[in-house]
């Protein structure tokens, strides 16, 4: 149970440092672009992070999820249920569901405009500021995530 739990933890750690490096300073810097570079650069980002090595890191990380909440209830007392069930709701919710529900549709939106269209400004300083926030979701979520299953080992 126990390694179970840690990969759980280090992946959900993981995907929180990918979004907290997003919140604290890649949308601060895109945003210092011009609208046109902004949300080429952004889409550019949009494609490339369909990959392999991503998705392990965050669909992953869901099984180990589901997974891990599967492994406690057969767990004689290794580690304790109730972190391990909110780790793995922030994670499922806070971090898989935002992304599904907030930064998807965003995402496809962006990926639909054209840089040199005469409205790409104003969708460029929506999308700045509604992405972020749906991002600091995603990372306090996915933080507390892996607290929740580091305390799930350290109290079980």
């Amino acid at each position: 149970m126990t390694p179970l739990a840690s990969v759980t933890a280090i992946g959900a750690a993981l995907v929180a440092g990918i979004f907290y490096a997003f919140s604290t300073f890649l949308m601060q810097a895109l945003g210092r672009l011009a609208p046109r570079e902004g949300i080429a650069a952004m889409q550019s980002i949009n494609v490339v992070v369909i990959n392999p090595l991503f998705f392990v890191a965050f669909f992953g990380t869901g099984g180990f999820c589901v997974a891990t909440v599967a492994a406690s209830f057969f767990a004689e007392a290794e580690i304790s249920l109730f972190p391990v069930l909110v780790g793995a709701v922030l994670y499922l919710a806070g971090c898989i569901g935002v992304t599904i529900v907030g930064n998807v549709p965003l995402n496809e939106r962006l990926a639909k405009t054209n840089p040199d269209d005469s409205d790409a400004a104003t969708l460029w300083s929506f999308y700045l500021a509604r992405w972020t926030l749906w991002n600091h979701v995603r990372t306090a979520a996915s933080l507390a995530a892996s607290a929740c299953f580091v305390l799930a080992i350290a109290t079980g």
